[in-house]
């Protein structure tokens, strides 16, 4: 055999009984800044990239569902009061706005305490109120993009311009996925989403790492049966396939996307038994599917994505991400008609949000599972011209999480008096990335992977932990 053609790598693997292969294995090992992407946790489980592998230090969370509510919920109508705004609605602005003077624009909604803390919460979640002592509810986010394109990116990639992979992608890339027969990381939304793939999709890590986007929920994955071909017949077509492509891959051993569309097969058909089960709701109860609100026109299609996201959770998938879309796809975005809208889009969410965590709760799984709850940014405490509508706001805005080891019943962080400005514990996307990593078992400064000449991370070159927040 020539080996006119063979590469450093195929040297060391073909020569020597393929020792120096081996030595190169373990050095490429042991030189990774993320090992948690590299070791798996216990020797017997099935190899792959979506194998659970170990994390950095003890976690807290084994898995993320983040609710996310496009467009930008106001902060200050929701779970940050402002007395003093209420009290001077219609005055002069004291600050400006993009170099506009604005009206103040007081909040149409009542606040209560609720709980054994006292959180204050706003009348829109009258469902969620009842579940304060669980939320911690930072009031001093802070973002780099008052714009959606950008502000989602960032809250989802940590980039709001270049393609990055997801935070999704990141953690299972880190931690593998406790379920080899469904999607580590699965995204629902049941309509369009703003950037659309770029805000569950996996860039430059390997595709085996991007989110599995479910929008259809009447037929959430389709094409998973064949009745053209039995199971065995389809398994004797796989191995044939695999045998091919392996032999093409061995001639180019650092094309990630070969691997993963190996992976893509041979998951796609164990999916075939386990998703349908998975997401037929058809079995859960009565009960349950009133505590989600599934009895309710308003509340039936967001109490779905919770209820199947409480479904995936308990089954081992690692990361799920719901997207509240059904008012458009960006439906908080009231730049007019806040009373209207606001209204409408948290009566469609409030209940089925506060299932979700009582039912996480009830079944054990609330300790080890962190939910999230926010948009792209919050909305201005003025009035966006003669309209009853606020503008985008980043500058500091409310977001809460609940369980896998963060502290519940609390607040952290403020704003003014009047909501303009986090001036309190500021909490940016970068910090908040890195507290999900941290809770989950993963250092964010040493899951990294190294792509054009350097190593990237989620949180770039920033971040910290939110220490403030931990149980």
């Amino acid at each position: 055999m020539s080996t006119d053609a063979w590469t450093r790598r195929e040297l060391l693997f073909r020569t020597g009984g393929g020792f120096g292969g081996l030595a190169l294995r373990a050095l490429c090992a042991d030189d990774s800044p993320a090992k948690a992407a590299g070791t798996p946790q216990s020797p017997g489980r099935l190899e792959g990239p979506l194998a659970p592998r170990l994390a950095h230090h003890p976690a807290t969370a084994r898995r993320v569902i983040f609710l996310f509510m496009p467009g930008g919920p106001s902060q200050v109508d929701t779970f940050d009061p402002k007395p003093r705004l209420t009290a001077e609605d219609g005055r002069p602005s004291p600050k400006l706005y993009l170099g506009q003077q604005r009206t103040l624009l007081g909040s149409p909604w009542n606040f209560g305490k609720h709980g054994d803390s006292g959180l204050d919460v706003s009348e829109l979640f009258p469902h969620v109120a009842g579940c304060v002592d669980d939320l911690c509810v930072i009031r001093s986010m802070t973002t780099d993009d008052p714009n959606h394109p950008g502000g989602c990116l960032l809250m989802h990639t940590g980039e709001r311009v270049a393609s990055r992979p997801s935070t999704g992608a990141w953690v299972t890339y880190g931690l593998g996925s406790e379920n080899q027969d469904l999607p580590g990381f699965i995204a629902i939304g049941a309509g369009p989403i703003i950037e659309g793939a770029r805000q569950y999709g996996s860039s430059f890590l390997p595709a085996s790492y991007q989110g599995t986007f479910v929008s259809d929920l009447a037929q959430p994955l389709r094409n998973l049966a064949n009745a053209e071909v039995s199971r065995s017949a389809q398994r004797r077509e796989l191995q044939a396939l695999r045998r091919l492509n392996e032999l093409h891959q061995w001639q180019r051993p650092q094309d990630p996307r070969l691997e993963a569309r190996l992976q893509a097969f041979e998951l796609a058909y164990r999916m075939q038994s386990a998703a349908p089960e998975a997401f037929d709701i058809a079995g859960e109860t009565a009960d349950t599917a009133r505590l989600y609100g599934l009895d309710n026109p308003q509340t039936a299609s967001f109490g779905k994505q919770c209820l199947l996201a409480r479904r995936l959770a308990e089954r081992g998938v690692r990361f799920i991400q719901l997207y509240h879309t059904d008012g458009g796809f960006q439906p908080w975005d009231q730049h007019s008609n806040l009373k209207a809208g606001h209204e409408q889009h948290s009566r469609a969410t409030d209940k089925p949000i506060a299932g979700l965590l009582r039912d996480l709760r009830q079944r054990g799984l609330l300790e080890d599972t962190l939910v999230i709850w926010g948009g792209e940014f919050g909305r201005t405490p003025a009035r966006e011209g003669q309209a009853d509508g606020r503008d985008h706001h980043p500058f500091g805005f409310s977001m809460w999480m609940a369980g896998g080891g963060v502290r519940g019943g609390m607040t952290y962080g403020a704003t003014d008096e009047y909501g303009w400005d986090a001036v309190e514990d500021k909490v940016h996307v970068h910090d908040l990335h890195a507290t999900i990593l941290y809770l989950l078992g993963l250092d964010h400064e040493q899951l990294t992977y190294r792509f054009a000449g350097r190593d990237f991370r989620l949180t770039d070159v920033a971040g910290r932990v939110i220490d403030g927040i931990l149980a």
